[in-house]
C-alpha cells in the first residue's frame, strides 16, 4: 500500500472538481495508504433519500497526523477529537478518525475520546439515519444501527439508549426536530419519551446554537411542522428565559407559521413568534437568543408594525409611504396576508393593501425631501428640536401629495413656524 502524499490537482482538474469528487479523492488516497476510509453521516442519508448532500465528510481508521502526513493542505480543528480539516481545491473535506466517546461533562462534548473502529463509531452518533457509512469505492453502504430502514420507515430514532444520548448532548433535542421536520419523519416513541423528559436541558446550550438551528428550521417550509414539534416537546419554553410568555400563543403561531410564504426569513419567522410580546420582551428575547443588530431590527420594527395594515382604507398615502420605505415592508406584508389566512378572515384587506402598493410609482415612496435644513437656516431659524419637528410635519405633506414644490413647501414651514412663535 502507499503512503506517500495525495497527487495534487492538475488545473483540469480544479477547474471540474464537485464536493463530492475532492471527498473521494480523500477516501482514495486513505484507502490507497491501507486505511479504512468512508463517506460519513449526514451526506450518506442524503444519498440514500436521492438528494444531493451540501457537503461531505470522512470518517477514517488513519489517526490525525497520518491524516495530515497523507495531504499537503490541512488544519486540525478539533485534534482532541480525531478532526482534520483536509483540503482539495476549493473545497475543505472534515476528516475525522473513528471514536468512541468519553464522559460528557458539559453537556455538549466529550471530556476525552478514544480512537476505534467503524462500528463503535456509529455506536456513539446521535440518529439511526445519521450513522451510516458509504465505501465510494466499492460502492456499498456499511450500516452498523439500522439506518436503512429508519429511512425506509421515516423515522428519527436515537442510537443506543436515548436517555443517554439526549444527556450527553442537549442540542440533540433541537436536531431531531430539525432533522423530523425538514425530512417530513417521525420520531420513534422512545427517543420521542426522552426528549420530553430531557427538554429543560436545551437551556444549558449556548444562545449562539440555541439560534443557529432555529434560523435553519425556519427558513425551511416545514418551518410550522418544527414549532409544533418544538411545543409538543417541552423544548419550546427552555429556549430562552423570555419564551415562557408564548404559552397560550403556541396554536395560533404555529398556523401562522405555517401560512408564510415558501421562502420567508428567520427574522419574520421570529416576529411571528414573538407576536403577543411585549416591546420589551421582544428586545429582550432577540438579545437572549444572541440575534445580530440587523436581526434585531427587523424583529422589533415588524413587531411595532404588525396592525399597522389592518385598515388600509384609513391608512394615509404618507404612512404607507414611509411604511413602504422600510426594508423589512415585504415581511410586513407577507406575515398580515399569512395571519388572516390563520385565522380564517377575509383576504379583502390584504388585496386592498396591496391594490394601493401598486398605485404608488416606486419613486415616489421615498422622494427628495423638499426642504431641507439649510433652507431652514436661511430663514435663520435657530438650530434645535424645532428643526426636525418642521422638517417631519414638511415631508409627511408631501409623501401625502399635498406638498409638490419648494415653494409650496416653503409656505408650509413659515406657516408651522409661525404657529411655533
Amino acid at each position: 500500500m502507499s503512503s506517500r502524499p495525495a497527487r495534487p490537482l492538475s488545473p483540469a482538474e480544479r477547474q471540474t472538481l464537485t464536493p463530492r469528487g475532492a471527498a473521494l479523492r480523500v477516501v482514495r488516497a486513505l484507502q490507497t495508504a491501507g486505511h479504512v476510509a468512508y463517506f460519513a453521516g449526514g451526506c450518506v442519508r442524503d444519498m440514500l433519500l436521492g438528494k444531493r448532500p451540501d457537503d461531505y465528510d470522512v470518517a477514517t481508521s488513519a489517526e490525525p497526523r497520518e491524516v495530515i502526513r497523507l495531504f499537503r493542505r490541512t488544519q486540525q480543528v478539533g485534534a482532541k477529537f480525531g478532526v482534520v480539516l483536509v483540503r482539495i481545491g476549493p473545497y475543505a473535506i472534515e476528516t475525522a478518525t473513528f471514536r468512541t466517546d468519553g464522559d460528557y461533562a458539559d453537556g455538549r462534548r466529550p471530556a476525552a475520546v478514544r480512537f476505534t473502529d467503524a462500528r463503535h463509531d456509529a455506536a456513539r452518533r446521535d440518529f439511526t439515519i445519521n450513522g451510516m457509512f458509504y465505501d465510494p469505492i466499492a460502492r456499498c453502504v456499511i450500516d452498523h444501527v439500522d439506518g436503512q430502514n429508519d429511512l425506509k420507515r421515516r423515522v428519527i430514532r436515537a442510537i443506543g439508549s436515548p436517555d443517554r444520548r439526549f444527556a450527553e448532548d442537549h442540542l440533540r433535542l433541537l436536531r431531531a426536530i430539525r432533522f423530523a421536520a425538514r425530512l417530513d419523519f417521525e420520531i420513534e416513541r422512545g427517543t420521542w419519551a426522552a426528549m420530553r423528559e430531557h427538554a429543560p436541558a436545551i437551556a444549558r446550550i449556548s444562545p449562539e446554537r440555541i439560534w443557529t438551528e432555529l434560523i435553519a428550521m425556519f427558513e425551511h417550509p416545514r418551518r410550522a411542522k418544527a414549532f409544533s414539534l418544538l411545543h409538543r416537546s417541552g423544548v419550546l419554553f427552555h429556549l430562552w428565559p423570555q419564551a415562557q410568555a408564548l404559552r397560550g400563543h403556541e396554536n395560533l403561531i404555529e398556523d401562522w407559521l405555517g401560512e408564510l410564504p415558501v421562502r420567508s426569513s428567520a427574522d419574520l419567522c421570529l416576529a411571528v413568534v414573538l407576536h403577543a410580546m411585549s416591546r420589551a420582551k421582544v428586545g429582550e428575547s432577540c438579545d437572549a437568543l444572541r440575534c445580530s443588530n440587523q436581526t434585531r431590527r427587523t424583529v422589533t420594527w415588524v413587531h411595532e408594525k404588525q396592525n399597522a395594515l389592518n385598515e388600509p382604507g384609513r391608512l394615509t398615502l404618507a404612512d404607507l409611504k414611509l411604511l413602504m420605505a422600510h426594508e423589512a415592508f415585504g415581511d410586513l406584508v407577507s406575515m398580515f396576508a399569512a395571519r388572516l389566512r390563520a385565522t380564517e378572515q377575509s383576504l379583502a384587506p390584504y388585496r386592498r393593501i396591496r391594490a394601493r402598493i401598486r398605485a404608488i410609482p416606486q419613486q415616489d415612496v421615498a422622494p427628495r425631501p423638499l426642504l431641507t435644513g439649510d433652507d431652514l437656516a436661511r430663514l435663520n431659524v435657530p438650530r434645535g428640536p424645532i428643526y426636525k419637528k418642521v422638517l417631519d410635519q414638511v415631508y409627511y405633506a408631501q409623501l401625502n401629495g399635498e406638498l409638490s414644490t419648494r415653494e409650496s413647501a416653503h409656505r408650509y414651514a413659515l406657516e408651522l413656524l409661525g404657529k411655533e412663535t
